[in-house]
This record gives C-alpha cells, sequence and structure tokens, in this order.
C-alpha cells in the first residue's frame, strides 16, 4: 500500500480540512452585515425619551461618584 508517509499525510488531511475550513467561513466579515440585521429586529432602536433619562441616571451617578471621592480626599487632609 503506501506506507507509513501516506498515513501521515491522511491523518495530516483529516486534521487540517476541518480546521482550515472552520477557519475560512467563521470569520467575523461574513456575519457581520447578518448579525446588524438581527440585532435589529430583536433589540429595535430605543426610544428618544428612554435614551434621555438613562443619559441623566448616567450623569448623576458619575456626578455622585465625584462627590464621593472629593469627600474621601478631603478626609485623608
Amino acid at each position: 500500500m503506501g506506507g507509513w508517509k501516506l498515513e501521515v499525510f491522511r491523518m495530516a488531511m483529516y486534521v487540517s480540512f476541518p480546521v482550515g475550513l472552520f477557519y475560512l467561513f467563521n470569520q467575523p466579515v461574513f456575519f457581520e452585515q447578518w448579525m446588524m440585521e438581527k440585532r435589529a429586529q430583536i433589540f429595535p432602536p430605543d426610544d428618544p425619551k428612554l435614551l434621555k433619562k438613562i443619559e441623566e441616571m448616567r450623569a448623576k451617578r458619575e456626578l455622585m461618584q465625584e462627590n464621593e471621592l472629593l469627600e474621601a480626599q478631603n478626609k485623608k487632609m
């Protein structure tokens, strides 16, 4: 038959072929457009009023954190 060289070649093909196909077909470029469309369908764009409220809450939380940090620094002095 082919001997050990043929068996090594076949084993290399058995391993490299599926790995190569996995690498080739699982690139992000193939899925980016599809994922963006599905994401827009599942999670529709938010209401502008809700986005404004979220921004206000974030700003308030950041202000509170800054105040806590300043108070902690003043206590050290």
